[in-house]
This record gives structure tokens, C-alpha cells and sequence, in this order.
């Protein structure tokens, strides 16, 4: 019997629903996969639109300039790696971007030449962010880096306790940005020196630039939560929680409400205020989303991993959908009246935004996709049961029960995240999946390792 591995509807258990009384995800290890991603024209960063241009990059390691009106390639710059995450910032005249081995670009908007480029102790895989004269990133190597925009020269770098893999932002004098050592850091502009930290449960894994909304930093983790912390002195104002798989994704501000995906398939609608769930929507597959929400004319458009990009009014209804060959793990972008999205099968899409009509795409240097981890390989399943077999559990640890209600409820199980941010993982569990069919009881172990957990589940991106 085959048992989805994405989210958790009624659809995923088929017949084997009834017998299910508490079913637990649990995180294993770091959220990593990014790192994983190999060469291909897979495209997994948000375009970038300055007058008719579309910049971008792709895991072949090139970045394009695409003129929307004429339909054409301007130019394209090769650099030393692939772009995976890590979307163009533009400012005066230039466009920033990191690569996988390490190589920070500045890159002249007009010709596509390069002007200076830094090296970093690590790979770099998200965007970055230009504040007054400085382009500030973060890279594996767990630090923050600050350049003057204009040379290339480091003003500072500020170190935290694992590698960087959320894009940061900044607003007065300060620069905010995660960790995937689950804090998010506030630091100085000017001095480089930390002015807060605020401490979540997991990694913070954010592909687009922080939001920072009025005073207000929205950012979202791995814990499964989504904050609302001010940006001036770190204090909390609200969390929501979200699903099973964490968080990987920048919410969006419209009128009184946030907008929020999550990886376990949720656009969640929140109160600004409260921070309560006004309502939710449910993508057509069992994948994650990782893309921010774009709102224009009362819609929110978003991409999902299950190759849809979704169309739906502010009341949480479809408009359109449409579907790609790929994964969209990006954000959509507008252009006059028309939307730009990259996907995972190597072309950028740009479509009608009223009726989500194709309008015309344009295909990267191949045609052969990135190879990349499931979405879900960080993540297991686990089923409580209760037993009355006496050969199974000692008698004199757990209670006796009828064999219609069986469960492994009383087995110590590990919360889901510890409160530190260095994870305590296990690679093997003693849980067990105890199953009456045709009123037999059968006794059957479900994994004993991550290696199992991937022969007994179906998983996807």
C-alpha cells in the first residue's frame, strides 16, 4: 500500500485512513538541499525587470538579459558557476549577484560586462541587497558580508553560527538576516557589530529579501512558524504556525493581511494585527511552495513545486492555474500586464496575468534539468499506535488494550525541534506500524533509517 509523502489530505491514505490515529513529521536534519543542486538551465531565482529587461540567472551558470518587448536575448554574462537562488539586485546602473563557488559579481546593466567581482569563503546561493552605498549577502561560510557597491571592497563581514541561506534586508541604518542557526541576526551598517538577535526554533530559509513592513520584520522558519518581530528592537509581536515541512518562503503585505506560503502546500491568509488565519488555500499537488506571493489588481499569484502557477482572488478562490513541465520554486514578477516566472525545466515563462494565457518563453542554454534532493529527504513519518500484544511491549510498561484501538501513543518521542540551534537527530527509530487487516493482527516495522524511509514512501519535490 503506497502512502503520499507530501501533505496530508485524506486523498494520501486511501483506504488506510480509517485506521490512523496520529501520524507526527519529524525533521532529521538540517534543511540542506540547496546546496545539492547540480548543473542544468534550471532557473530557481526571481527575475529581475529594469525598463523592457528581464535579468536572471540560471544553474548553467549564465545570466540573461531578455528584452520582453522584442522577445530576444540582449546579452548573456557566463560566469564561473551556477545561479541558483541567488536573483540580480539592481541599483544605479548595476546588477549583483552570487554563484555557487563562491563569486560575488558586479555586472555593468548596459553591456553585460563585468565591472569587479569578490570572493567569498563559500558558496553563495541567495539574493542580496543594496542599502545607500553598500551590497550587503550572506554565504555557507555562516557570514555576512558588506562591500562598497561601487569597488567591490569589504567594509565588514559578521559571523553567525551556521551558513546563510535567507536573503537579507535592510531599512535606516540597520541590516537584518537569518541563520540557518535559527536566529535572525540586526546588525549596524555602519560598524558591522550585532544590535539584536531574536532565536527560533530551525533554520531560516528565505529565498527572496526579507520582508520589513513598517517597522515590522515578517520572516518565517523551519520551526514551522511564521514571526512578526520589530525590526528596531527584536521584540515578538505574533507568530503563526504553519504545516509539517517548515518554511522556506517571504510573505507579501497587502491592505490588512499576510500573505504566506508554506512547504506542506498552503497559501495561508493572516491577519495583520492578530496574526490569526483568516483563511487558506490548497495547491493542486502533494509539494512544497518556497515562492512569495505577488498581489496586483486584487489577486495573489504564486508559483508551487507541484509545476502550477496559481491565480487566486483575495478571498482565497482560483481564477486560473497554469502548469509548467517543472518545479517553480520562484517568485512571479510583473511586467505591464503580464506576469514573468522562471521554472525548474529551463525556460522563463512570461504569460497574460487576466486569463494566465502563454504568451511567448524563452529556453536557457540546455534543455536538461538540475538534478536536486527531494523536497522532503530532511523529513519522516512516524505512526502512533497502542499495542495489547504482550510479546510486543512488558506487560508492566504500557496498558492493556482492545485490539480495535491500537496505538503506539505511549512511546517516548522526540519533540520536534530542540530548543538550541545545534539539532539533536536520530537515524534510526524503533517505532513500529502495528496493522489489523482481515482481522488479523500483523506486525510490520515501517523504517529503521532514512534509507528505509525512502523505499516505504513516495516522495516528491
Amino acid at each position: 500500500m503506497e502512502i503520499g509523502f507530501g501533505g496530508f489530505d485524506s486523498a494520501s491514505f486511501g483506504d488506510f485512513e480509517t485506521e490512523l490515529e496520529d501520524v507526527e513529521v519529524k525533521k532529521t536534519g538540517r534543511f540542506d538541499r540547496m546546496w545539492e543542486v547540480g548543473f542544468g538551465g534550471s532557473i530557481n531565482n526571481t527575475p529581475t525587470v529594469v525598463g523592457n529587461i528581464a535579468y536572471f540567472g540560471a544553474m548553467d551558470g549564465y545570466l540573461y538579459a531578455i528584452d520582453l518587448e522584442n522577445q530576444e536575448e540582449v546579452w548573456r554574462f557566463k560566469a564561473s558557476h551556477g545561479i541558483e537562488e541567488s536573483s540580480p539586485m539592481y541599483s544605479e546602473g548595476m546588477l549583483y549577484f552570487g554563484t555557487f563557488d563562491g563569486n560575488f559579481y558586479a555586472v555593468d546593466v548596459n553591456t553585460g560586462k563585468e565591472v569587479w567581482r569578490f570572493r567569498a569563503s563559500d558558496q553563495i546561493d541567495v539574493a542580496s541587497f543594496v542599502h545607500k552605498d553598500f551590497v550587503i549577502f550572506g554565504a555557507k561560510d555562516g557570514a555576512f558580508y558588506c562591500l562598497d557597491k561601487r569597488t567591490g571592497i569589504e567594509k565588514w563581514r559578521f559571523r553567525t553560527g551556521q551558513p546563510i541561506i535567507s536573503a537579507p534586508s535592510a531599512f535606516d541604518n540597520l541590516v537584518l538576516g537569518g541563520s540557518a542557526d535559527g536566529h535572525m541576526y540586526c546588525i549596524d551598517l555602519e560598524t558591522g557589530k550585532e544590535v539584536w538577535r531574536f532565536r527560533t526554533g530551525a533554520e531560516i530559509h528565505n529565498d527572496n529579501n526579507m520582508l520589513i513592513h513598517e517597522g515590522i520584520a515578517y520572516f518565517a522558519s523551519f520551526d514551522n512558524y511564521l514571526y512578526a518581530v520589530d525590526a528596531r528592537t527584536g521584540k515578538e509581536i505574533w507568530r503563526f504556525r504553519t504545516g509539517k515541512y517548515g518554511n522556506a518562503s517571504t510573505p507579501a503585505v497587502h491592505a490588512d493581511m499576510v500573505y504566506h506560503t508554506s512547504r506542506d502546500g498552503y497559501l495561508h491568509c493572516i491577519d495583520k494585527e492578530t496574526g490569526k488565519e483568516v483563511w487558506r488555500f490548497r495547491i493542486r499537488g502533494d509539494d512544497s511552495i518556497d515562492s512569495k506571493p505577488l498581489i496586483f489588481r486584487n489577486r495573489i499569484y504564486f508559483g508551487a513545486g507541484d509545476s502550477y502557477l496559481y491565480c487566486i482572488d483575495l478571498q482565497g478562490k482560483l481564477v486560473w492555474e497554469f502548469k509548467t513541465s517543472s518545479h517553480i520554486y520562484t517568485s512571479p514578477v510583473l511586467w505591464k500586464d503580464m506576469l514573468l516566472v522562471g521554472a525548474w525545466d529551463c525556460h522563463l515563462y512570461v504569460l497574460d496575468c487576466e486569463t494566465g494565457h502563454e504568451i511567448w518563453r524563452f529556453a536557457t542554454s540546455t534543455l536538461t534539468q538540475s538534478p536536486v534532493p527531494s523536497a522532503f529527504e530532511n523529513f519522516r513519518v512516524e505512526v502512533k499506535k497502542e499495542t495489547n500484544i504482550e510479546d510486543a511491549v512488558p506487560e508492566d510498561k504500557y496498558k492493556s488494550k482492545k485490539e480495535s484501538s491500537v496505538s503506539l501513543s505511549d512511546y517516548q518521542i522526540e519533540t520536534e525541534y530542540s530548543s538550541t540551534s545545534d539539532y539533536k537527530t536520530k537515524s534510526d527509530y524503533d517505532v513500529k506500524w502495528i496493522i489489523f487487516e482481515n482481522n488479523e493482527l500483523m506486525e510490520e516495522p515501517l523504517c529503521h533509517s532514512n534509507s528505509d524511509l525512502k523505499a516505504n514512501f513516495q516522495t516528491s519535490m
